[in-house]
C-alpha cells in the first residue's frame, strides 16, 4: 500500500518536473528565436551608450575684439538609471557628497525618458567633489563624470546684465522648445543677450559611442562625432567705458553711503554713440556673478544674489525713474518752439514761485534774474514752473515723446519698462488702483463716451470744450482724477508723473546731441560663425525725427555747454582736460525717501560722438554722485586719464 502510495507520488512528482522543464523549454525557445532581435537590442543598448558631446557656446567680444565671455571646460557629474537597479542609495549617498538635497537630484531623473540616459545633476563641481566621487566609485554606479564647456567671463562680471548667464534648461523652457532638439540637463539662457540671441549661440552637439561595463563604467571609445561650436557675437560694447562705468558707480556709491545716504546702493548708467544708437556701455548696479548661477549655489550665495534688499539681478538701465531737472532741456525746447517764450524773456527768481501755494527752487534765496539758457545752466525751477504752466502741458508732452521719451526702445533685451510722459490720461489711470469699482466703473464710461467723441472731432475749439467737458466729470467722481495746474507745474522740473528708463534719458539726449535724428539703441553689431562667415549684421535703424526747430535745440545744447562752465555752471567741477562737454545735473525726489541723483551728458560739444545718462538711487544730489560716474565714462572713451571722486560747489 505504502509502495503504490510512493510511486505515485514519483508520478506527479516527475509530470510537474516535466511541466517545468516544458515552459523552460518554450520561454527558452521563445526568447532565443522569436524574441531573438529584442533582446539581443537590449544586450547591445545595456552595453553600447551613446554619450553626448556638448557643444561649446558661441563666444562674445566688445566692438574692439575684446573677448567678453568664453568657455572653460568644467567637471559635470550625471547619473544614469540603470535598468532593474534601485538609484534610492545612489541619489542619498551622490547628494551627501555634494551637499545638496536627494530631492533636488530626484526631481532631475523623474523626468528622464530614456533608459541609461544620463542625467546632468550638476555643473562646475569641484575637484574635491570629483576627488570623493571617484573614492566611492563602486558604491556609486550610474554615476558619471564629464568634462564639458561652461562660460567663462574674462572680465569677471563686467556687463553681466547686458550678457545674462547660462544654466541648465530648466521644464517650462524644454517644453516650449523640445521641438528644437533640447534635453534635459542642456544649457540655455536665461536672460540678456544670452536668452536673446540663444538660438545663434547655441552650437550643435556632437556624441561619442562607449562601451560599458554592467557598472555602467566606460572601457573603451568606439567613436566620436566632433561637437559644432555655436556662432560669436560681436557687441557695439566698448570694453573700457563699460569698465569705466561699472567701477565708478561702485565707487560713487560709497562715496554716497560716506555721506550719510545709507540707502545709495544702487544705481545704472548708458552710453550711446549720438550717430548711430550703438550702446557703447550699458552698467547696472549692484551687479552678480554669472559663474555663481551656472553651477550648484550655497544657501549664502543664494541669498546674496535673490534675497538682497538691494535686488541684484536687475537690470536697472532698464528701469524708470524721475529724471528731475534732466528733463528741463524738453521744456526749454517746447518752450521756443511754442512762442512762449525766446532766448532774451527773463524772469526774477526770489528762490520760490506762488501759485495757490508755494513751489520752493532747489535755491532757496533764488536765481535773480535768469534767461532760458542761464535757467538751464544753475537748473533755475522758478524759471521752468513759470514756463511750463505758461504753455501747459499737452506741447511739453509732445516734445518729450518726439524725444523718444514714454515708450520702449526696443532694445534687444528683456525686461525694458517702458516711461511715463505726464498728461491728463496718465494721471487718470494712475488715480483709478486707488478708486471703488463703482467709481471705476463710472470713470471708464467717462472715457470711452469722449474718446468717441474726440474721435470724430477736428474741430480744435470744439475738441477744447469735450476735454473740458470730460475734466468737470473727471473732477466730480474724484478731483485727483483731473490734471491741475500743480501737475503741470512740478512735471515742468521732471517730477510728477515723469518716469524714463537711464536707456531712454541717454537715447533723448543722443537724438538731442545729433540735431533731432532718433536711433533705435542696440547691442549687437555682427553674428559670425566659428569659421568666420557673417550671419548676421545689424546696422543703425532710425526711428524718427523731431519737429522740434534747430534753433531751440540749439539752444538746449548751449544751457546744457554752461553748466559745466563757471563759476556757476552746476556741474563746472567736472571735466578739466577735457574737450568741451554738454551736461545737465538732475535731482528727482522720492516720497519720504533720499532722492535719486541724476546727471546726463555728451561730448565734444562741437561734434557730439557719445552721450551718458547716470542714475544713482536714493544718493541724494545728481552732480556730486552722478558726475563722476559720467566724467568716467567720457574719459575713456576719449582716451583721457580717468579722474578720481569730485565734490563740486553745487547741490543740484
Amino acid at each position: 500500500m505504502e509502495r503504490k502510495l510512493m510511486e505515485r507520488k514519483m508520478q506527479v512528482f516527475l509530470v510537474i518536473v516535466c511541466a517545468i522543464f516544458g515552459l523552460l523549454t518554450v520561454r527558452l525557445f521563445y526568447m532565443q528565436l522569436l524574441q531573438n532581435d529584442k533582446f539581443s537590442t537590449l544586450a547591445r543598448e545595456n552595453r553600447m551608450r551613446l554619450t553626448n558631446i556638448t557643444a561649446p557656446r558661441g563666444e562674445v567680444f566688445d566692438r574692439y575684439g575684446v573677448k567678453l565671455v568664453g568657455n572653460e571646460p568644467v567637471y559635470t557629474v550625471s547619473l544614469v538609471n540603470l535598468a532593474g537597479e534601485s538609484v534610492d542609495d545612489v541619489v542619498s549617498r551622490l547628494a551627501s557628497i555634494m551637499g545638496i538635497n536627494p530631492v533636488e537630484i530626484e526631481e532631475k531623473i523623474a523626468d528622464q525618458k530614456q533608459l541609461y540616459e544620463p542625467v546632468k545633476i550638476a555643473t562646475r563641481v569641484s575637484p574635491e567633489i570629483v576627488t570623493r566621487i571617484e573614492e566611492q566609485r563602486l558604491e556609486l554606479p550610474g554615476v558619471v563624470i564629464d568634462i564639458e564647456p561652461q562660460r567663462q567671463y574674462p572680465s569677471g562680471s563686467i556687463l553681466a546684465h547686458v550678457m545674462g548667464y547660462v544654466r541648465q534648461i530648466n521644464p517650462e523652457q524644454l517644453a516650449a522648445h523640445q521641438s528644437e532638439g533640447y534635453k534635459m540637463g542642456d544649457p540655455f539662457g536665461q536672460s540678456g543677450l544670452e536668452y536673446t540671441y540663444e538660438k545663434y549661440l547655441r552650437g550643435q552637439d556632437g556624441g561619442r559611442q562607449v562601451e560599458v561595463d554592467a557598472k555602467a563604467r566606460p572601457v573603451r571609445d568606439l567613436g566620436v562625432k566632433e561637437p559644432v561650436p555655436g556662432n560669436n557675437l560681436v557687441l557695439t560694447i566698448d570694453q573700457r567705458v563699460q569698465k569705466a562705468a561699472e567701477e565708478a558707480l561702485d565707487r560713487s556709491s560709497q562715496l554716497a553711503v560716506s555721506q550719510g545716504y545709507g540707502e545709495a546702493r544702487a544705481g545704472a548708467a548708458v552710453a550711446l554713440d549720438v550717430n548711430s544708437g550703438a550702446v557703447l556701455a550699458m552698467a547696472s548696479y549692484p551687479s552678480y556673478d554669472p559663474v555663481k548661477l551656472s553651477g550648484l549655489l550655497t544657501q549664502q550665495e543664494s541669498d546674496e544674489i535673490f534675497n538682497s534688499p538691494w535686488k541684484p539681478m536687475l537690470n536697472r538701465a532698464l528701469l524708470a525713474y524721475p529724471p528731475g531737472s534732466t528733463f528741463k532741456m524738453v521744456v526749454a525746447m517746447a518752450g521756443l518752439d511754442t512762442g512762449n517764450t525766446t532766448l532774451e524773456s527773463t524772469i526774477s527768481d526770489p528762490g520760490y514761485f506762488f501759485w495757490g501755494s508755494a513751489f520752493n527752487d532747489w535755491k532757496l534765496d533764488g536765481h535773480g534774474t535768469v534767461n532760458l539758457i542761464r535757467a538751464i545752466k544753475v537748473s533755475c525751477d522758478t524759471y521752468f514752473y513759470q514756463l511750463g504752466l505758461r504753455m501747459g502741458i499737452d506741447d511739453i508732452a509732445r516734445v518729450a515723446r518726439e524725444f523718444g521719451l514714454g515708450e520702449k526702445t526696443g532694445i534687444e533685451l528683456p525686461g525694458e519698462e517702458s516711461g511715463v510722459v505726464p498728461g491728463p490720461v496718465t494721471k487718470t489711470e494712475q488715480w483709478i488702483p486707488y478708486l471703488s469699482a463703482d467709481d471705476t466703473k463710472k470713470v471708464r464710461e467717462i472715457q470711452q463716451r469722449y474718446n468717441d467723441l474726440l474721435e470724430k472731432t477736428t474741430d480744435e475749439a470744439q475738441r477744447k470744450t469735450l476735454m473740458s467737458k470730460r475734466s468737470a466729470e473727471l473732477r466730480a467722481v474724484e478731483w485727483e482724477l483731473d490734471w491741475h495746474d500743480y501737475d503741470t507745474i512740478i512735471s515742468s522740473i521732471g517730477q510728477g508723473d515723469n518716469r524714463y528708463t537711464p536707456l531712454e534719458l541717454a537715447n533723448y539726449i543722443a537724438t538731442l546731441a545729433n540735431g533731432g535724428t532718433r536711433y533705435k539703441p542696440y547691442l549687437v553689431q555682427r553674428v559670425v560663425s566659428p569659421d568666420g562667415r557673417l550671419i548676421q549684421e545689424n546696422n543703425p535703424v532710425e526711428l524718427g525725427h523731431v519737429s522740434v526747430s534747430p534753433e531751440a535745440m540749439a539752444a538746449a545744447r548751449q544751457g546744457m555747454l554752461e553748466v559745466t562752465l563757471p563759476p556757476d555752471g552746476t556741474a563746472y567741477g567736472f571735466f578739466n582736460g577735457f574737450p568741451p562737454v554738454a551736461a545737465k545735473t538732475g535731482t528727482a525726489e522720492v516720497y519720504n525717501r533720499d532722492s535719486h541723483g541724476l546727471f546726463v551728458a555728451f561730448a565734444p560739444y562741437e561734434k557730439p560722438e557719445i552721450a551718458v545718462a547716470v542714475v544713482m538711487e536714493h544718493a541724494g544730489h545728481g552732480g556730486t554722485i552722478g558726475g563722476p560716474v559720467a566724467e568716467a565714462m567720457l574719459a575713456a572713451y576719449l582716451g583721457l586719464p580717468i579722474p578720481g571722486q569730485k565734490t563740486i560747489n553745487s547741490p543740484e
